[in-house]
């Protein structure tokens, strides 16, 4: 079984900020995979079906960014899912835009929501699928650039990293992580 958490932040003022890319990927494997995300437990909104022969848990966060491990931990304790059987898609300040990049385990890399998720889960041996959004130009704070929406010259390289992130997932399915690290970090 495996458990794939996107990160984001809860309600329609959120929906389509930077932060919430990990949202808008579970969003688009549901859609893909026929996977309906009506259950609400443990502070996150998820849904569970059957891929590729894998029993696979998506999940969406509700308790905002900073708090995300609180959701995260509960669901994965319930399921008795292992740390090497999750992964988490989040929003990268430090790649450039629709670049994705996966790894096996790791520090939060100042990524509070990933902070979140080392401390609650116990440690940092989980799989991460971290997606582009570049660095903010002029004098932006960071915490504004985060909570602003893709410009329209944005769209295409962001549904690109969409689709990337998808195809990785449903590679891991069939394969170990560490062989769709090797193809999606060329």
């Amino acid at each position: 079984m495996k458990l794939i958490v996107g990160l984001g932040n809860p309600g329609a003022k959120y929906e389509k900020t930077r932060h919430n890319i990990g949202f808008m990927i579970i969003d688009a494997l549901a859609e893909q995979w026929g996977i309906k995300l009506n259950q609400s437990k443990y502070n996150g909104l998820y849904g569970a079906g059957t891929v590729a022969g894998e029993k696979v848990v998506l999940l969406k966060p509700l308790t905002y960014m900073n708090l995300s491990g609180e959701a995260i931990a509960p669901l994965a304790k319930f399921y008795k899912i292992g740390l090497e059987d999750i992964a988490i898609i989040y929003d990268d300040l430090d790649l450039p835009r629709g670049k994705i990049r996966l790894r096996q385990k790791g520090s939060a890399g100042g990524h509070n929501g990933m902070k979140s998720a080392i401390q609650h889960l116990g440690g940092d041996g989980f799989n991460r699928i971290r997606v582009g959004i570049g660095r903010p130009e002029g004098r932006i704070p960071v915490p504004d650039y985060v909570l602003t929406n893709f410009g329209i010259e944005e769209q295409a390289v962001m549904t690109d990293a969409v689709k990337k992130s998808v195809e990785a997932c449903e590679q891991w399915l069939k394969e170990p992580f560490l062989k769709v690290m090797n193809t999606y970090n060329g």
